[in-house]
């Protein structure tokens, strides 16, 4: 029990070796006193608390506030204590506050519990005592074998044993653990793969021995020792043997893997970042004004203390006659009294502090959050999803984001790539309705537009070319175009990693260029988005890949099987930028087909049209398409034996092993003949160049996050506006050491003072950055900051979120939000200040973890520029106006203190001091703050350069702070003086000569305050409802009608009444009535003047877009009353 305490602490982590070894369906070894090791099963958590723990953490992140610890300590002062007020009137707001706020963030934790239950009770089936049973998710064991279906999702870290497949490979997809699309194999070894039933798995005797879990999703070290009749064969296993939890499983029937790794121990939840408790920049400027009213408070107290005993210095108002002292009194410690009195004075001032401020600003938040979800400006339509708030603390912070942190695949892309054109020896064409089409005349046809090729014939040792051809162009070149084009797409069809789900070619019609073939009857996975559109586009135009079997790839031309030998595949990587492959024809012949990007083929070529294609291909590049070149190479037996010779040793080698290859693969792909380049779409979200350039406008920088291939990213950070083609790209790429880092950036540095004009734009993939973060933060950051994008490529979700913090603890510290879909973005998400989860193709993870999820990125602007402009507004303006109506309501105490001999006397009746902020002045600040819209929300979208002027908490300032906190002190001083001139030297305002008391004087204040603080409420809204007017004069009202109930009636549950009589008395006299008027009128001029001469003078932007807004409004609605005629004449003068 003890240790168990000690590991849920953390202090006695359970795994202590470097190795964990797991025994395939635990068949522990019988021999021996062997203990087996002890791991956490299956559960992930994503809570924040549990039965046991939520009130003791609730409460003490609650305490944590100002405010609340502020209140705890009077409310216990008041219970230790003779105090002028009653222990109620701190402990009841107090407790109102703790339990609000308790149960909207239970609330919310209860959503991430059932979301939780939901993946950890989802089915699955375990192989257990030698049959298949269906289980939870959470009771996955490590040690037990599980069986997965196609386009399920793996449970837990398995480690591959076998698949429907002889050769025990299978393809799965990480789109929502590194953002890739495409299908990546992976491989059983030998031994297990030919177990591929229930039956043959229950005989597995093996062991597997791998390390710690660990975060990095591409690294993974184990063996498998397999007895075999007493025989045991040890086989290495790597990241191609493990299958990671949260990837699906694709193009196979079924797997069998053994979960080496469990619930929160799998990468995928090690990639997570532990949840905490975000906090709004405006919840820590709350927390700075509370702190300097708490200074503001003692001084009061103290000062009040020291002229108490300053007054009583003199024997006749230390002991007046009407007050003499007890025995007990006059022999107390002069020290116990003096703090005594001081902490009186701090329970009689204490109401400064607003404590029903967080309370409101709870309520706030919490119903404000409803009105995202209601917006059905973020309802996607085809997707049926709507916009979800998953924590309603964070709202506010929409509107101070500066910089915007993306994910690429699924966010700004929607996964979906297509061919758009190509050049073919020199030609350009585009596809055009399933045709493909060149854009101009060929030198030797007659019309201007190339036709459709009707038939083509195999390739036959590159010569026996069929004769036949649509294409309108002279006898003599006919055989030769059809010979390119051929060739081209043979390439095509021919250079990839591409695996088929299912074959039906049936319906391929007899057209290569205009094809009734349907792409929805074929199933291409691909290694790359772009491979697939490639070989879905050759289809299309007649040369179907129809799939693999072995070694052998089949293709059908116009109906035709045609078998070539897969004799290698050179594989792609990042310093040669170009996948090859070599085949063999059917007549024999040994050919190279490279495909890769146009710096890296084009170097290599001999033949070709060099030229031509390289210009082709800048113009798609300006298109924003993704461009790959083709080329190819004819080998003759001698060449052919003597690379087969080469790759042979390269490969087998155990030293060096990279670079010799590198060494092969530049001896093969050189003396290239050239035959053309692809152009594909990587089709955008809708409106993701708009969105990223109003956030531009905004002021917000935005990065791009992405695990993909630098290229890639690139072309699509391209194609969406987030580089533009006048931008002067920086590299930071390939960085092997920390010395060759740091001049590299001292290099980018240098090359940015020296270049005042040009935008720049950063690349830099993850092992540079990992490079960069280690030594060189603040040369990166200087960097960055001169950049005006950043897209950082090949990022392991840690990388991400270390990112994301680097710029958050820079020394501006400025808001940052997080945008991704997958889950490789949750780690950045939850480090942002703002995480945003989108609802798109790659699971629910990010959605799940964030504070607000979304269907689509070009919601972003209008959650940014409207949702969190109006929040921002409206939560400054109710923080400050609490701050002034509390001055308001406190300062005539103090005052009050003056002409009292600091005798601790109440200025208000206590059922006074517990209503005024719960009762008589919170419901117009509250309805403001849920319905204000001070500018129109479509111009707040149109002009997204308004956001900039709530950036960097404007609104909170400390100016802005001041003159809500003077307006406040000056306002109370005329109301006590304005009554003091009243009443105060003796004078009746009632008929019958009667003496108003101190109580009336009290009440008057109070009254004059309420109507005053409500009435500045009033003025400072711009968008009217009838529940506006509703609270707003009805708390007026209400106060009114309260006063005369409690002072009219002798309540028999009280003990002491001394309001009785006395608001009936004071409004019987009409010089109190004036008085309130004259009150009420003079602290409210003043600030309309002020309000009046600035915006006439000074006026801010969003004033200007305000009487913008109004003057469009009204015009549009005189215009409307105009007849036709003159209403378009009016019409046409005004835009």
């Amino acid at each position: 029990m003890w240790r168990w305490v000690r590991q849920q602490l953390g202090f006695d982590p359970p795994h202590q070796s470097d190795t964990r070894t797991i025994y395939i369906a635990n068949r522990f070894p019988q021999y021996g006193h062997y203990t087996p090791q002890k791991f956490i099963d299956n559960r992930i958590i994503s809570s924040k608390y549990t039965v046991w723990n939520f009130v003791p953490k609730n409460l003490f992140e609650q305490f944590r506030r100002v405010a609340n610890f502020y209140f705890l300590i009077i409310f216990l002062v008041q219970l230790m204590i003779d105090t002028p007020t009653s222990p109620v009137t701190s402990g009841l707001p107090l407790f109102f506050v703790i339990t609000v706020t308790a149960i909207k963030q239970g609330y919310e934790d209860w959503l991430r519990h059932i979301s939780d239950n939901e993946v950890n009770g989802a089915p699955v089936y375990v192989v257990r005592s030698g049959g298949l049973v269906t289980t939870r998710s959470k009771n996955i064991r490590v040690g037990d074998i599980v069986r997965v279906a196609k386009n399920e999702i793996f449970p837990a870290d398995l480690v591959l044993l076998s698949s429907d497949r002889l050769d025990g490979s299978c393809h799965v997809t990480t789109a929502s653990l590194d953002g890739e699309t495409n299908l990546k194999t992976h491989v059983a070894v030998p031994e297990t793969a030919v177990l591929q039933t229930v039956a043959n798995l229950d005989t597995l005797i093996a062991v597997v021995e791998c390390q710690q879990p660990e975060a990095d999703l591409y690294r993974f070290m184990g063996r498998m020792t397999i007895t075999q009749q007493m025989e045991e064969i040890v086989r290495p296993l790597g990241p191609e043997s493990l299958l990671l939890r949260g990837a699906r499983l694709k193009n196979t029937k079924e797997i069998f893997g053994v979960a080496v790794y469990t619930g929160m121990e799998t990468k995928m939840a090690l990639n997570y970042k532990s949840k905490s408790q975000k906090r709004s920049a405006v919840e820590k400027s709350m927390n700075t004004f509370l702190i300097i009213y708490l200074i503001i408070l003692i001084s009061e107290a103290i000062i009040s203390t020291i002229l108490k005993y300053t007054w009583q210095a003199e024997e006749k108002w230390d002991e007046p006659w009407y007050n003499q002292k007890t025995e007990h009194q006059r022999n107390s410690s002069k020290i116990l009294k003096f703090i005594s009195d001081f902490l009186a004075f701090l329970v009689l001032y204490n109401f400064i502090i607003p404590i029903s401020l967080y309370v409101t600003v709870e309520l706030q938040k919490f119903l404000g959050s409803f009105f995202i979800g209601w917006d059905l400006d973020l309802y996607h339509e085809e997707s049926d999803e709507k916009a979800q708030v998953n924590t309603s603390d964070l709202n506010e912070e929409l509107g101070q984001v500066e910089y915007v942190f993306t994910d690429k695949t699924g966010t700004l892309t929607e996964n979906e790539m297509q061919f758009r054109e190509c050049s073919i020896n020199g030609t350009k064409y585009q596809e055009i309705n399933g045709r493909l089409v060149s854009e101009g005349p060929t030198p030797d046809s007659s019309e201007g537009n190339l036709s459709y090729l009707t038939s083509l014939s195999h390739l036959n040792n590159l010569s026996h070319l069929a004769t036949s051809s649509s294409f309108r162009t002279s006898p003599e070149n006919g055989t030769e175009l059809i010979k390119e084009h051929d060739l081209f797409f043979k390439a095509v069809s021919l250079c990839h990693t591409v695996q088929i789900s299912s074959v039906q070619t049936d319906s391929i019609g007899d057209g290569p260029w205009q094809s009734s073939f349907a792409p929805a009857q074929l199933e291409y996975y691909a290694s790359s988005p772009d491979e697939k559109a490639l070989v879905e586009a050759a289809a299309r135009f007649g040369i179907v890949f129809v799939g693999n079997s072995g070694e052998i790839m089949e293709v059908k031309t116009l109906g035709k099987l045609e078998r070539y030998k897969l004799l290698h595949i050179l594989e792609f990587d990042p310093d040669r930028r170009r996948m090859s492959v070599i085949v063999q024809a059917p007549s024999g012949e040994k050919l190279l087909f490279v495909k890769g990007a146009e710096s890296s083929i084009l170097p290599e070529c001999i033949g070709g049209e060099i030229e031509k294609t390289r210009i082709h291909v800048d113009e798609f590049a300006l298109k924003g398409l993704r461009t790959l070149c083709m080329a190819y190479r004819q080998f003759t037996s001698k060449e052919y034996e003597e690379i087969n010779r080469r790759l042979f040793e390269a490969r087998t080698a155990l030293q060096q092993r990279e670079e010799k290859l590198a060494g092969v693969f530049q001896f093969i792909e050189k003396d290239l003949i050239l035959l053309g380049a692809t152009a594909v779409e990587d089709k955008l979200q809708d409106k993701v160049r708009e969105t990223i350039e109003a956030l531009r406008m905004a002021g917000i920088k935005v990065w791009v996050l992405t695990g993909d291939k630098h290229e890639t990213a690139v072309s699509v950070s391209l194609s969406c506006g987030h580089f533009h083609r006048t931008m002067n790209i920086l590299e930071l790429l390939n960085q092997k050491s920390d010395s060759e880092c740091a001049e590299k950036l001292g290099q980018l540095a240098r090359r940015i003072r020296e270049d005042h004009v040009i935008q720049h734009g950063l690349v830099v993939d993850g092992t540079s950055l990992s490079l960069a973060l280690r030594e060189h933060e603040k040369l990166f950051m200087d960097v960055c900051r001169n950049c005006s994008a950043v897209m950082c490529c090949r990022m392991a979700p840690l990388q991400k979120a270390k990112v994301i913090r680097l710029i958050k603890i820079s020394p501006e510290k400025p808001i940052t939000l997080a945008i991704g879909d997958g889950a490789n973005d949750v780690s950045m998400i939850q480090e942002a200040h703002v995480g945003i989860g989108i609802m798109g193709k790659e699971g629910r993870q990010a959605a799940r973890n964030s504070d607000y999820a979304i269907a689509r990125f070009k919601f972003l602007s209008k959650l940014l520029f409207v949702h969190g402009h109006f929040y921002y507004i409206r939560i400054a303006t109710l923080v400050q106006y609490f701050f002034y109506k509390n001055v308001c309501f406190i300062t005539p105490q103090f005052l009050y203190q003056f002409y009292c001999l600091f005798s601790q006397q109440t200025l208000y009746d206590s059922v006074y001091l517990t209503l005024y902020n719960i009762c008589f002045t919170s419901l117009p600040i509250l309805i403001y703050s849920l319905l204000e819209q001070h500018i129109d929300p479509h111009v707040l979208q149109n002009k997204p350069t308004l956001y900039r002027d709530i950036s960097k908490n404007r609104q909170l300032s400390m100016k802005t702070f001041l003159y809500w906190t003077i307006l406040g002190f000056s306002h109370a001083f005329i109301f006590f003086f304005g009554s003091y001139f009243l009443i105060g030297k003796d004078t009746s305002l009632l008929g019958n000569g009667q003496m108003f008391g101190n109580w009336t004087f009290g009440t008057l204040v109070f009254t004059v305050m309420v109507i005053t603080v409500t009435a500045k409420m009033a003025l400072e809204t711009h968008f009217w409802t009838w529940i506006n007017h509703l609270v707003t004069w009805g708390s007026i009202l209400f106060y009114f009608v309260f006063s005369l109930f409690y002072g009219g009636i002798l309540w028999p549950f009280l003990s002491s009444q001394n309001m009785y009589f006395v608001f009936i008395q004071l409004l019987s006299s009409g010089s109190a009535w004036f008085a309130i008027i004259l009150m009420v009128v003079t602290c409210l001029f003043l600030d309309i003047v002020k309000k009046v001469f600035d915006r006439q003078f000074h006026p801010t932007n969003i004033e200007k877009a305000q009487m913008y807004s109004n003057t469009v409004a009204f015009s549009d609605e005189f215009i409307a009353l105009q007849p036709l005629s003159r209403a378009r004449n009016q019409l046409s003068k005004l835009r």
